[in-house]
């Protein structure tokens, strides 16, 4: 029998590969941390003007608005969550392109206040209330990632939290205050990685080279996003909700935030294939201890060739899907396949997807050629076998 549980060690890791790695990502893991607090949203960023008082409510009673002109329905709200719970106000439920947003006696909506209307008109309909749904999927997704991955499932949850976290109180408001959009996202895609990484699999030689691949290959990104998105002109005012953001915060750079897009969007699938990389040769490393740092990369690379071909379809297809809208209305009017490419709010989705998807094909000969390197022939002497003569 041989024991290959020493495999697993970073004591069989080379020395120079740990050198390096150390060398690469403590100074990068530093100056991340400085900049984030360097730039971190000091102040308030909301906007006093577009600040509006929310409310929710139980619908009771429904009926068609009197006026057929008016084109809606009108709600009876028990509100909720106000000081005047438990009151009934009148609600118009409006259409939504000519059909009638579905809404039925029992449900829960969500309603904007506006202060100074008249009092038929002081509760305004904003939409359905999902929470209660959303949290029980959440409550599920939680429980089914702790029952597969146990405590890295919890770790993985948390690290999700910390996630949420870095988007919604730092690269949010940084860019809102008018930091560069793509230094943000830099930023904060490798203190989130970082945490993620570490705090899921552990701080050992394993995470901190999958940590460099990943680290590595949005750097990569960064460059092509930066390049492609000038090299095709394209100002970023076709993506959703651009010209909005835009008129909140005049300063906005469009461009930028197009391309830190790409970085937060390709950070998910990076670690995936970079985690997923080390472990392949570290697992590769265990099964035949004497394997070569040749015979490793090239069994890595087959692995991480099948698994890149799955997740870029995975990541052109989540982009071409986002982009699901505008390719109806271009295949109603019939236009030329160039043509349709070649407008500002396709070519966003196509330069993001193949940026995307050339920083994961990155990925994998990079993390695959560092781990190669760390455990080829490293466990030959340590593995534990049977002496002949006993």
């Amino acid at each position: 029998m041989v024991d290959t549980s020493v495999v697993n060690s970073d004591a069989i890791v080379a020395r120079r590969v740990r050198i390096v790695v150390a060398a690469v990502l403590v100074p990068l893991i530093v100056a991340s941390v400085v900049a984030l607090i360097a730039l971190w949203p000091g102040g308030d960023v909301k906007v006093e003007s577009y600040q509006t008082s929310t409310a929710r409510g139980e619908i009771i009673a429904l009926k068609a608005c009197p006026d057929p002109r008016d084109k809606c329905n009108l709600a009876t709200v028990k509100l909720s969550n106000t000081a005047a719970k438990g009151k009934a106000v009148p609600v118009q439920v409006p259409k939504a392109g000519g059909t009638p947003i579905p809404v039925e006696v029992g449900q829960t909506v969500m309603l904007a206040i506006e202060k100074d209307a008249p009092p038929d008109q002081k509760y305004q309909y904003v939409d359905h209330d999902r929470i209660r749904p959303l949290l029980i999927l959440a409550v599920v997704f939680a429980v089914a990632v702790v029952v597969l991955s146990r405590w890295r499932g919890f770790a993985a949850l948390i690290a999700l939290v910390v996630t949420a976290v870095m988007l919604t109180q730092f690269i949010l408001p940084a860019i809102l205050r008018g930091s560069n959009p793509l230094l943000v996202s830099v930023v904060g895609g490798a203190v989130i990685m970082t945490i993620a990484v570490f705090l899921t699999h552990g701080i050992n030689a394993e995470s901190s080279i999958a940590l460099a691949g990943t680290i590595a290959a949005l750097g990569l990104t960064v460059l092509l996003g930066w390049f492609f998105t000038g090299f095709s002109q394209l100002s970023g005012l076709a993506a959703e909700g651009a010209t909005q953001a835009q008129s909140f915060s005049p300063h906005l750079n469009l461009s930028g935030l197009l391309v830190a897009g790409m970085v937060i969007g390709a950070l998910g699938v990076l670690d995936d294939v970079t985690v997923t990389q080390a472990a392949a040769v570290w697992e590769l490393s265990a099964a035949n201890p004497a394997a070569s740092r040749r015979e490793l990369l090239s069994a890595g690379l087959r692995i991480g060739r099948t698994h890149v071909a799955s997740v870029v379809n995975t990541l052109v297809l989540a982009y071409a899907g986002a982009a699901m809208p505008v390719l109806l209305v271009f295949a109603i009017q019939d236009l030329p396949m160039l043509s349709v490419i070649s407008t500002e709010a396709v070519a966003m989705e196509v330069v993001r997807g193949l940026v995307g998807s050339l920083g994961i094909i990155a990925a994998v000969p990079l993390t695959t050629a560092l781990a190669a390197m760390a455990v080829a022939d490293r466990s030959r002497d340590l593995v534990a076998t049977p002496d002949p003569a006993t």
